[in-house]
């Protein structure tokens, strides 16, 4: 991890908007006299599962996942931050340890703002303790939707949907249908709660019906609409 020392309040601003326009001045200058702004390698922890919670994050640039370490060791992804979101904070908040483990996908580029500098700007800022509530309340429906999803749906509907996420995410690169986020296969179905094997054969038979593209770890959206009607079908 590496300490980026030049960074300014527009930094800041940028990384976090819906936050930063709650604030006023005071609050602003307060909040970024309290941030620090880190870039983290590949594959690096930025937190893990059991570690005590001191900040939240918002991710600038790069791409994250949140993981959590299950049965025989196997771990299950669930899910990936997008920019300019916060996350690592409820743990916090419930007076709890770190249920989960949070790396960087790629390298990442993220602002940390110790926790205690969060709760002084909720107990000062009602907008602001309805922001976080809010995003407490968006993240357990998509846990919710995400138990579902894993519990009742067939392999093929699970890749789907996770293929999916990711494009919703991160997008697409400039040909308009190759996701933009070298996913391996291994995590692929560390999203889908299965194999490796199984999604690397699901993924060839979604090939072999034109619904995507495989070029080594990139995948193209080819069909969208079919694979939202796979995702649908369950």
């Amino acid at each position: 991890m590496i300490v980026v020392k030049e960074y300014n309040k527009e930094d800041i601003a940028d990384s976090m908007p819906d936050l930063w326009a709650l604030l006023n001045e005071e609050q602003r200058q307060f909040l970024g006299d309290n941030a620090e702004v880190h870039v983290y390698n590949k594959n690096e922890l930025i937190y893990e599962e059991d570690d005590l919670p001191k900040n939240v994050y918002c991710l600038i640039k790069g791409k994250v996942k949140v993981f959590k370490s299950g049965a025989s060791g196997r771990t299950q992804i669930v899910r990936f931050i997008r920019q300019m979101n916060m996350f690592g904070y409820r743990a916090a908040f419930a007076d709890e340890n770190y249920m989960t483990s949070a790396s960087a996908f790629e390298e990442s580029t993220i602002c940390s703002i110790p926790i205690d500098v969060i709760k002084g700007l909720i107990k000062d800022n009602n907008d602001v303790a309805i922001l976080f509530i809010q995003q407490l309340a968006s993240m357990l429906g998509d846990a919710d939707l995400l138990t579902v999803n894993l519990t009742q749906k067939h392999i093929r509907a699970r890749v789907a949907d996770s293929l999916l996420a990711m494009k919703d995410k991160y997008g697409v690169e400039e040909d308009g249908v190759t996701l933009s986020i070298n996913a391996s296969r291994e995590d692929l179905a560390n999203t889908c709660s299965m194999t490796t094997n199984n999604a690397i054969r699901t993924l060839s038979a979604l090939a072999a019906e034109k619904v995507i593209g495989l070029e080594g770890k990139k995948i193209k959206i080819l069909d969208e609409k079919q694979l939202q009607l796979i995702a649908s079908r369950g």
